[in-house]
């Protein structure tokens, strides 16, 4: 029996090492990636480096509570600021639909990605929960239903102009997100 448990432990050790072996750190190269935007033009992550840092955020949902409070602090933050050194990109496993509406409803004024399958975030290392889940929004006076099929675990990274992954937040907390990123872009500037 107690060989068992012993075995036992060991492939739950296996398993997170598994897991944690995706994780990108902080000073390798982003994982390049290919998806389509709301409005479903195709989006290529080398094509959008260089010039300036890459604020790419993982958030679970579209139109959900934490994640229309991140995105409208992102919203507010490029409205209000001239410094253009910096790209706002938010990645969720919504349809492209889906995003279109969440951009409808909130205004917001960056790009956002859709990964359904989780793929995206898998290779940032960012979890994934997989299967069909819905919801019901208004949007224009109108009721929609949002439907997704992967939800992912709300994570930060910054890349660098050349393609660097020079921050990582794994324990985001959605109303100061955008203050953590902002804290980390004035420093690595200077």
């Amino acid at each position: 029996m107690h060989m068992r448990k012993q075995g036992l432990f060991i492939a739950a050790c296996a398993i997170v090492l598994a897991a944690n072996a995706a994780e990108v750190p902080v000073g390798e190269k982003a994982p390049n990636f290919k998806t389509v935007d709301q409005d479903g033009r195709p989006w290529i992550l080398k094509e959008h480096l260089g010039g300036h840092y890459l604020v790419l955020y993982f958030y679970p949902a579209a139109m959900t509570g934490g994640c229309t409070k991140q995105a409208c602090s992102y919203r507010d933050l490029i409205h209000t600021t001239k410094d253009r050194a910096f790209e706002i990109v938010g990645i969720s496993g919504d349809t492209p639909k889906n995003l279109k509406y969440f951009q409808q409803a909130e205004r917001l004024n960056f790009t956002l990605l859709s990964d359904p399958d989780g793929k995206i975030a898998k290779a940032y290392g960012v979890p994934v929960d997989t299967g069909e889940k819905t919801i019901t929004r208004t949007v224009d006076g109108k009721e929609v239903e949002l439907n997704r099929s992967a939800t992912t675990a709300r994570w930060t990274f910054i890349i660098d102009p050349t393609g660097k992954i020079v921050y990582r937040d794994d324990k985001v907390k959605a109303a100061q997100d955008q203050d953590n990123v902002m804290l980390f872009l004035k420093t690595a500037k200077e």
